[in-house]
């Protein structure tokens, strides 16, 4: 088990009634993950998750921390069902960055918990505090988008959010701003652009009040040295110094995420195979756009579980 695994993670928008209901009901290890997680939150969030209804479990204040458990209980079933399956590095797009730190044993499941849960809360109370949107763009170089953007200045109320993959990338604002990007974007080539179903502007200067809020609570937060290896969305890059970390995680509240960027750098260093891990298969879809050659799985469902074992195999007998 020599290969260089890496562990990536979903972020919002990938939540669903059900998620991980699976893993709950057939190991007991995930089982203990939600019940877990039910302590910490002083009440029975698991419910939620499993059965909905799908607008509550969609408000950004449950999404998130809907995800953020159900990805653990997944990782949590593959880590001790394949105890030599080891990353070298592990990350996550958003929200999926705490789910990573988790992943790599930079911090505690409860400790990271916490800090999901007030994220999630702060940032819900942002988006009704500030109202706004996102859109992607497709059809125009990152670079490209970000020079448009920058040209409007500060008092558009315009932000570049998401680097995901070649040929979409997500702008958020008010909604004059993206208005006023859209039609400035449409005039340099972009072919399309298309508004996100979320609740709000994340990762712009609108969330800004929710980062203020959060960034005291991640400088309190114990975060440990640990062997696995972390790519990180602000800088798009490794991240080892413990407090630079922690800056990345309250930037990445209100700052762009360079999800692109970091698969670049995990491709630098020849990471043999991704594993996916929690709801959806968006990571997997964004590796085949960016260009990673290796192969991704994506577990999401028990039944998934099933092609880990042939799966490494394949890639160990290359």
């Amino acid at each position: 088990m020599s290969k260089k695994w890496a562990f990536i993670f979903p972020g919002q928008g990938a939540q669903y009634p059900g998620m991980a209901k699976d893993f709950y009901e057939q190991f007991s290890i995930a089982k203990e993950v939600f019940e877990e997680a039910d302590s910490v939150l002083g009440t029975p969030f698991s419910q939620l998750i499993f059965d909905g209804p799908a607008p509550e479990l969609t408000l950004t204040k449950n999404s998130q921390v809907g995800i953020y458990i159900a990805s653990i209980a997944i990782l949590r079933t593959v880590q001790q069902n394949f105890p030599d399956l080891q990353p070298v590095v592990s990350a996550g797009l958003s929200l999926g960055e705490y789910t990573a730190l988790t992943a790599a044993g930079k911090i505690s499941f409860q400790d990271c918990l916490k800090l999901v849960r007030s994220r999630a809360l702060y940032m819900h109370e942002a988006c009704e505090q500030n109202k706004g949107g996102m859109q992607v763009i497709l059809g125009l170089e990152a670079e490209l988008v970000e020079e448009v953007v920058r040209e409007l200045g500060a008092g558009s109320n315009v932000w570049v959010a998401n680097l995901n993959c070649p040929g979409q990338v997500v702008i958020a604002g008010t909604q004059e701003g993206m208005e006023l990007a859209v039609a400035a974007l449409k005039a340099k080539g972009a072919k399309r652009a298309l508004a996100l179903d979320v609740s709000g502007a994340f990762h712009s200067g609108l969330m800004r009040v929710a980062q203020e809020k959060l960034a005291a609570e991640i400088r309190s937060t114990y975060l440990a040295e640990s062997p696995i290896q972390l790519v990180m969305n602000v800088p798009g890059d490794y991240v080892s110094d413990l407090d630079a970390m922690r800056g990345f995680l309250i930037d990445q509240v209100a700052s762009p995420v360079r999800w692109e960027k970091g698969v670049r750098a995990m491709m630098s260093q020849e990471i043999e195979g991704y594993i996916e891990m929690g709801p959806g298969k968006t990571l997997a879809g964004m590796n085949k756009r960016i260009g990673v050659l290796q192969p991704t799985l994506s577990i999401e469902k028990v039944s998934d579980l099933d092609e880990l074992p042939k799966w490494m195999e394949t890639l160990c007998n290359c």
